[in-house]
């Protein structure tokens, strides 16, 4: 006698079943669980920490690949008479790549950075923003792991001959300050001394273009004594008095009386 089919729905060919794998591994912590949702925003999450949970990312050096490293920028600039570049270099760095970098794009800056108008004053502030990196740089400890050697730091940047570049503006400033300083006072502002009353002057020019100077009323030199100003309107001068040229007055308008000595 036949055996009879199994009934509607049941059996390896159920209505709405899968036919399971023997091969298929047993549920577990790690494996994707059929029919499973995401736990809601908020809840514990089901993996347990370990080699599964992802990790912080660590920056390494991106010249080396040695750690420790920190991120940090490194700025260099040129001047070029009219036109001027701005130079950067960015990403982690450890100590070793970073001290070389920041010695080597502040050496640069400093014989490269001069020769332009406004580049004159960037290069003191360029020089000035890569103290903070180079500070970071000198905390780290001595870069490890890396899958090449580190950059060497070479000599510190007070020891390299581009300094040198650098010390020979800031000299030329140096004396050029007190040099004018010295000059405006010996010659002077080039503005007409004003003439006090009962002064003695000289004239050192013409009376169309006058030179007047004040001198000692002893001195040989001496040649006129100033006696009064021309203040008030309908004013006038002694008999044989001279008049000055009005840029002599206290307000640079005022003509004063010049009576001759000899």
């Amino acid at each position: 006698m036949a055996t009879p089919p199994p009934p509607y729905g049941t059996g390896s060919h159920a209505w709405g079943s899968q036919p399971v794998s023997p091969y298929a591994p047993p549920p577990g912590p790690y494996s994707p669980q059929a029919n499973s949702f995401p736990p809601p925003q908020g809840a514990a999450s089901p993996y347990p920490p370990g080699p599964y949970a992802p990790q912080a990312a660590v920056p390494a050096c991106h010249i080396c690949g040695a750690l420790p490293a920190v991120p940090a920028t490194v700025r260099g600039h040129q001047g070029i008479v009219v036109v001027m570049r701005f130079l950067s270099l960015r990403g982690p760095f450890c100590r070793d790549c970073g001290l070389s970098t920041v010695r080597d794009m502040s050496a640069k800056t400093l014989w490269q950075g001069w020769w332009g108008p406004l580049s004159v004053v960037i290069t003191p502030v360029t020089l000035l923003a890569n103290l903070a990196p180079w500070g970071r740089f000198r905390k780290l400890a001595a870069p490890t792991g890396g899958f090449r050697p580190a950059l060497a730091p070479g000599r510190p940047l007070t020891r390299r001959p581009e300094a040198l570049v650098f010390l020979v503006p800031m000299l030329l400033v140096a004396v050029a300050i007190p040099a004018l300083f010295v000059t405006g006072v010996l010659v002077g502002d080039g503005s007409a001394p004003t003439l006090p009353v009962g002064a003695c002057v000289r004239n050192d020019g013409d009376w169309a273009d006058q030179d007047l100077q004040i001198t000692d009323c002893g001195a040989p030199g001496a040649e006129y004594k100033v006696t009064g100003r021309l203040e008030k309107a309908g004013s006038t001068c002694a008999g044989g008095d001279y008049l000055a040229d009005p840029k002599y007055g206290p307000d640079g308008a005022t003509i004063s009386c010049l009576e001759p000595l000899h």
